[in-house]
């Protein structure tokens, strides 16, 4: 069940990061992407989105794993591909930057991964694994309502490189 794609723009220590407007996650802080339309693989939604959104075009990037979230009682509810773009550290793109679905800016990984920094999305949970580590994984979510009750990770096989 797997409808949404998820991609962090990096640039040397920073993230290029979305404030969001709208829902899910408005008013936090989280990378950009959507939703997969008919006969689009994730990566060609992910490419698209990120054009959409910051004006950016790619014609590649490295696909890090899938994130699924489950209710209490197991019921799967939802799940997006995730992606990461290593930019050149001389890579020019002006923020803070308002576009329709936020503002993009510039985040240090410390700032995101600061133990108190309750403004962004549930990213601290799996950035560090896709930041670090060469392999791809899938991310467990449980919910109650909005609050995450459990997390895990597993390591899929080395031919998942691709969506």
């Amino acid at each position: 069940m797997i409808k949404y794609t998820l991609a962090f723009l990096k640039r040397g220590n920073e993230l290029l990061m979305l404030n969001r407007e709208k829902g899910s996650w408005m008013g936090r802080w989280n990378g950009v992407g959507g939703k997969i339309e008919n006969g689009e693989t994730g990566e060609q939604c992910v490419l698209r989105e990120i054009q959409e959104e910051t004006g950016i075009q790619l014609s590649t990037i490295e696909f890090k794993g899938n994130v699924y979230w489950y209710n209490p009682d197991g019921t799967l509810t939802g799940g997006m591909h995730l992606f990461l773009a290593e930019l050149p550290e001389t890579f020019e793109y002006i923020t803070p930057y308002k576009v329709n679905e936020g503002i993009l800016d510039w985040k240090t990984v410390d700032w995101i991964m600061h133990p108190e920094n309750e403004g962004i999305a549930n990213n601290q949970y799996f950035l560090p694994t896709i930041l670090n580590e060469e392999a791809i994984y899938n991310f467990y979510f449980i919910y109650d309502g909005n609050t995450v009750i459990d997390f895990y990770k597993e390591k899929l096989p080395s031919f998942s490189r691709s969506v």
